[in-house]
């Protein structure tokens, strides 16, 4: 007799409030409210550029409502580089690519954390040029 065991969602390194605040703090912005605009705007535009086990790694550490938003979206068929998501996401806002850049980086700094050091290299590897100044790291380069 095969005995299946739940597998339970692990519990987020912080709640969606926290993770609001933090972003809040980080990115200078006056209301938790502007703070959860830049979320949304973020984690969706990352929602359609990553795939795979990552994807699913990356929402199951998100918070619950964070998490949401994430794979609420399809993946996109072309990736992006990580100035073409910046622009694309400021085409979709009306804001502009510095005001997006700004809240880009508010945000992915926070979703580093909760992705840690491992998932981010494997999200990394999987994403075109220029995500990792995205998310607070140094953009390295292979010797040819």
């Amino acid at each position: 007799m095969d005995v299946q065991q739940e597998t339970a969602r692990p519990v987020p390194a912080m709640t969606f409030h926290q993770m609001l605040e933090r972003i809040r703090y980080e990115g200078a912005y006056p209301t938790r409210e502007r703070a959860a605009e830049a979320v949304r705007l973020v984690l969706a535009g990352l929602g359609r550029q990553l795939t795979g086990d990552e994807r699913v790694e990356l929402a199951a550490r998100l918070p619950v409502e964070a998490a949401l938003v994430f794979t609420a979206q399809i993946p996109d068929t072309e990736l992006l580089t990580g100035w073409g998501f910046v622009k694309d996401l400021a085409t979709r806002t009306g804001a502009s690519p510095a005001t997006v850049r700004w809240d880009t980086g508010a945000v992915l700094a926070a979703v580093a954390d909760l992705a840690g050091e491992g998932l981010l290299t494997r999200i990394l590897q999987q994403l075109p040029a220029g995500y990792a100044l995205l998310f607070g790291r140094a953009e390295l380069t292979r010797a040819a």
